[in-house]
């Protein structure tokens, strides 16, 4: 389908405004779903350049894409969004700081062995007391924004995370359900691990042979939401390739944006021949673990867990995937698990990168999940994207609240199938 045609396709009935986080922060025309594609209409009618302006109101889009889902006319705001950015990429010069936080954020992020060097670094910069005394006298304050509030995002980090290594295969339990590939990610496997072993032991439980390729890096998915297309082409490439040695029947994922490009894959490699057939075949194939666990019953024993959870949906997962029901379903299969619904299902502001990149904003709208978390009350808010469980995401403590319990959809789930582990709050952090 021509742009030309997605474009035609938005009738500016309005829908997507109260759906949309910065319209409803900010009213902003120009900073909703309906405006921004007034805008691009705009530009590719040449009756607007494309002025830094204009970028600004793209790049302050999440791309959560509830829009999408609230859309009667079925607008593909995302293909809309991502061609924009794509298109603002390779044709406008940014300001030389944008320029080099960005290529920072790309040169790191998406490279496993490069972020763990930067733990590493992290992790001296803790123990050294030196992120203690920035703090104390407030040295953060000189620092550009941007990396000042790199500086505070990042959660902390120990000499476990640094060691820790994932298992290149793990054997079903039991009898043999199917053999499935697991993604570890990039941002999950340095900072999250915790949540990659409980994903491959929960997959085992189930009954599934886990195979995890030493060779597979990352998927793509922050370089697609960010219009680097060329880069995210060389990285889906390489992944497809690494996952077509495992001869899995499925390729499992536990991070809702990792998740949503790589369903994509065909789209995004739709252009070139030797790859689209692959590109789509493997994409066909991808499953959020979720998905995967809750298309069949259990055959893992449910333990008791006494906690009242709360889900927040993931974007990419809620939105982009159209996942609600499945890790509702993990949850609710729990005994003694209370889980209660939050009163918003807005976009937590964390967004990919676009909390680096725009951290006021990020801010400013996570404040709306703030309120809506501490109203339902959890001991423990529990969600499928790793951005999302960052502990500056939704912070109460902004508020003088006590700090909020977090943790991943598997993390629960693989609790509640170890019988001797415990069943208390505690044991389903550790």
């Amino acid at each position: 389908m021509t742009a030309r045609r997605l474009l035609d396709d938005c009738v500016h009935c309005g829908f997507c405004l109260p759906a949309c986080p910065t319209y409803q922060s900010w009213g902003e025309e120009m900073d909703s779903p309906r405006g921004r594609i007034h805008l691009m209409r705009m530009i590719a009618d040449g009756k607007e350049p494309l002025t830094s302006a204009a970028v600004e109101h793209f790049d302050r889009c999440l791309g959560c894409m509830a829009c999408v889902t609230a859309c009667p006319s079925g607008v593909q705001y995302d293909r809309l969004i991502e061609d924009t950015r794509a298109a603002i990429e390779r044709s406008h010069p940014r300001r030389l700081s944008d320029r080099l936080f960005r290529g920072m954020i790309f040169a790191l992020f998406p490279y496993p062995r490069r972020l763990k060097l930067a733990v590493a670094l992290q992790l001296l910069y803790q123990r050294l007391g030196l992120r203690w005394l920035v703090r104390r006298l407030g040295l953060a304050r000189l620092m550009p924004r941007r990396l000042r509030n790199l500086e505070t995002l990042m959660p902390p980090v120990t000499a476990r995370q640094l060691l820790d290594r994932l298992p290149e295969e793990v054997a079903a339990t039991g009898a043999r359900r199917g053999r499935v590939a697991m993604l570890a990610g990039c941002v999950q496997r340095v900072y999250f691990p915790e949540v990659n072993h409980a994903t491959l032991r929960v997959l085992a439980a189930e009954g599934y042979e886990v195979v995890v390729p030493s060779e597979l890096g990352c998927c793509g998915a922050l370089s697609v939401h960010a219009g680097r297309d060329d880069e995210a082409r060389r990285l889906a490439r390489a992944a497809i390739e690494a996952l077509e040695q495992t001869a899995a029947d499925a390729i499992v994922v536990n991070a809702a944006g990792c998740g949503s490009s790589m369903k994509e894959w065909g789209h995004l490699l739709a252009d070139e021949p030797a790859w689209a057939e692959r590109a789509a075949a493997l994409a066909a194939r991808v499953r959020d673990v979720s998905e995967l666990l809750a298309a069949h019953p259990p055959v893992a024993p449910r333990h008791p867990l006494r906690l009242r959870v709360a889900y927040h949906d993931a974007c990419h997962l809620a939105h982009a995937q159209r996942i609600r029901a499945q890790p509702r379903a993990l949850l609710a299969a729990v005994p003694g698990l209370e889980l209660v619904e939050l009163d918003s299902d807005t976009c937590c502001g964390s967004a990919g990168v676009h909390n680096l990149l725009e951290p006021e904003s990020a801010r400013e709208i996570g404040e709306r999940k703030v309120e809506s978390v501490l109203a339902a009350e959890p001991e423990l808010l529990v969600s499928a994207n790793p951005g999302c469980t960052l502990p500056r995401c939704i912070d109460p403590r902004r508020r003088g609240r006590r700090p909020l319990n977090r943790c991943a959809v598997a993390r629960c789930a693989r609790c509640a199938t170890r019988p001797r582990l415990g069943r208390s709050l505690d044991a389903v952090l550790q």
